[in-house]
Parts: C-alpha cells; structure tokens; sequence
C-alpha cells in the first residue's frame, strides 16, 4: 500500500510540515517578542505571572503574601519574599500518545494521526515563537524522547517519529503507562514549562491522576483529549471492530457490556475535565471528525466537514 492509500491513518512528514501555522499566530509566551493565544472560552493557557524567580530578598511591607520564599524563611528565621524576572522564553514539551489504544478510527482517520498532526501544530507554534521545542513520544514499544530545542531539525525530528508512530507495522513491544511517561515529563521539566499532554486517556486512573496533579505544580499544562465516536459508545446493533487479523462482532459483546463500556469513558472524559478545572489546567475534546485547526482559531468549525 502506499501512504495515499493510507490517508487518515499514516501522517508524512510533508502533511505534519503542512500543518504548520500562519506565522503572524504563533508564539505561547506571554510577554516578549510573541503573543499569547486564547485557548477555550475566554481562557489563557497561561496562569499566574508569566515570571520566572531571580533571587530572594527580606520581606518588605506590600509585598505579596503569596510570594513569601518559606524555604529561605525557614533556614533563616527571617521572612523572604521571592524576586521575579520576565521570562521571555519557555521550554515547550509535548506528550504525545502513539500507543495501540490510538491505532483506531471509525470516522475520517485514526486517533494516533489526528494526535500526529496536534503535537505538530504545537510544536511549530513554539518554534515559530522563538521557543525550544521537545517531546516525548508514547510508543507501541516503550517511550522515545526528544529533548527541548530551538532548532527546525529537532522539530523534524520530533515530527518524523510521530510519523513514524502511524505505520501500522511499527515494532509491538512493553508500552509505558500513562502514569509513568507522565512521571518521566514531570522530572525532566523545569519550573514554567508549557507541558503539552495529547492521548484518548485510556488509562487514566490514580496513579496517573496522582502525576498530573504533580505535573500542573510546576507546569502550564494542556490536556487534549483525542477520541473517536465509538470509543464514546459502540452501535447496539451490527457492525464489527477488526484490528486487521481478528474481527469480532459488536452485537456479541452484549447490552450490559456495551453500557459498561459508555460509562466508562464518559468517567474518564468527566475525571480527566474535573482534575484540569481545580489543578489550573487547560483542558481540551477533540473526536477523530474535527478539524484541530480550532484549537489555534476558535472562530471556526471544529467539524472538518464544514
């Protein structure tokens, strides 16, 4: 086959360049040489002061409470404020999910290519701002990273995994859990990162809460949640699920099991959503049908039919 039969499923690295945004909209940084995007209804990726910390200093009447350095306070039993300094660059790092779970699509293409083409659009948006880039890429065969850089190689190269990612043919192997490539992002990142998360959220129970709640401590995060149709609920009538070799009818599995199924990813859905409402998060829905060109230009359509 070749990758014009495979549309919708295999992302080349011509399609992920594509993807790459008007210059005059790019840039996350809030202050600097380039501007900040509005992600979501009237809400900013960014939260607090757009600073990073230089230095402490004896508490002075005005100062704000919330800055108080309690670390410094405590070793020397005198009350420090923390001193910022515009930041006018962040390390970017995207998580994106390329596990068999997103090796599936009913509508258009499959989770992993519409995955593909998101952390490619973000990761042109910082580049194109002035921003050093990274990622780590959850595979069918354990995690790939790609450290943070300010270079249009390394975003080749980031990009050229993920389209790597989509082949259907790519190696079967042990994969990581959500939990733990969440854990590797939150030690590798440096206070202030923009943190990037792009998955169906399969597995997100506990433990991976528990790391994205760490994660957000120190992390701008944005969780985009990809899905397809029928991860939300399967047709109680008809229809068969095939991962090529093996076919099994949908009608076989039963009510109660197909009702179980709903439920659960509208748990998910709702957990992932509560979490990135009181932890700060940006958080985001996008289901195999929609055009993710929305997420950089609200006034659109989200369909890609439209």
């Amino acid at each position: 086959m070749t990758d014009q039969d495979l549309k919708g499923i295999v992302a080349t690295l011509p399609e992920l360049v594509r993807v790459r945004p008007q210059r005059g909209l790019t840039g996350f940084a809030p202050s600097g040489r380039v501007a900040t995007h509005q992600w979501g209804a009237n809400r900013s990726v960014y939260r607090g002061r757009g600073m990073e910390f230089a230095e402490s200093r004896l508490y002075q009447p005005g100062d704000d409470v919330k800055s108080i350095d309690w670390r410094v306070t405590a070793r020397t039993g005198q009350t420090h404020t923390k001193l910022f300094q515009e930041e006018r660059e962040r390390p970017i790092v995207i998580l994106t999910d390329m596990r068999a779970m997103m090796q599936f699509g009913t509508r258009n293409r499959f989770k992993s290519n519409l995955a593909a083409e998101v952390a490619a659009m973000m990761a042109w948006t910082g580049h194109d701002g002035g921003d050093r880039v990274g990622g780590l890429v959850m595979t069918r065969d354990g995690l790939r990273d790609f450290p943070a850089a300010r270079t249009r190689r390394s975003v080749l190269g980031l990009l050229e995994a993920l389209s790597e990612e989509t082949r259907l043919e790519r190696p079967l192997g042990t994969e990581a859990t959500l939990a733990n490539a969440l854990r590797r992002l939150r030690h590798r990142n440096r206070p202030g990162t923009l943190a990037f998360v792009i998955s169906d959220f399969s597995d997100f129970g506990d433990e991976a809460e528990t790391e994205l709640r760490h994660l957000a401590v120190n992390a701008h995060v944005t969780n985009i949640h990809v899905s397809d149709p029928f991860d939300a609920a399967l047709p109680p009538r008809g229809g068969r699920l095939t991962d090529g070799e093996h076919a099994l009818a949908v009608s076989a599995l039963g009510g109660r099991k197909l009702e179980r199924y709903a439920h659960e990813f509208e748990a998910r859905k709702e957990r992932l959503e509560t979490v990135s409402r009181h932890h700060g998060m940006v958080c985001h829905f996008l289901q195999t049908p929609d055009d993710p060109s929305w997420i950089l230009h609200p006034h659109l359509n989200r369909s890609m039919a439209a």
